[in-house]
């Protein structure tokens, strides 16, 4: 029982839960943005239309709502938006100010093993084209 409870103390399971509270609490408030504002306006251009872009292929249980597609990719990107601008971009940056701080950050002299065996084959390439160049 105490591995579990050492595990459900952690850091990452809290902000795990904070986050799914918060992401559920903003899922609600874009959705009723999208559909009080957004959904409205998409439906001015569906024009006598009450269901606004949708359309009706043979009955009622075939609409097409084109208008609600559009809701939800527009309340997508929103909600994307968000999250990149709001979470994503400040964390990035406190992480990368905190790297730079502690003097973690990359050496430029130093060059990875991948780059530097890429550098040769680029090398052993360019002399191997060289040499067998016609010579005039």
């Amino acid at each position: 029982m105490k591995g579990f409870k050492d595990f459900l103390m952690q850091g990452n399971v809290i902000d795990l839960a904070v986050g799914v509270v918060i992401g559920s609490a903003f899922t609600a408030l874009i959705t009723a943005l999208v559909d009080n504002v957004i959904q409205p306006i998409i439906n001015v251009f569906g024009g006598q239309n009450v269901d606004g872009l949708a359309f009706t292929i043979t009955n009622e249980s075939t609409t097409v709502d084109v208008g609600a597609l559009l809701s939800a990719v527009i309340a997508f990107l929103i909600t994307a938006a968000v999250v990149y601008f709001v979470f994503v971009v400040p964390v990035s940056t406190a992480r990368a100010a905190d790297r730079r701080r502690r003097g973690l950050g990359p050496e430029e002299d130093e060059v990875s093993e991948d780059i530097a065996l890429l550098t040769e084959i680029r090398d052993a390439l360019v002399a191997r084209d060289n040499d067998s160049a016609p010579r005039a």
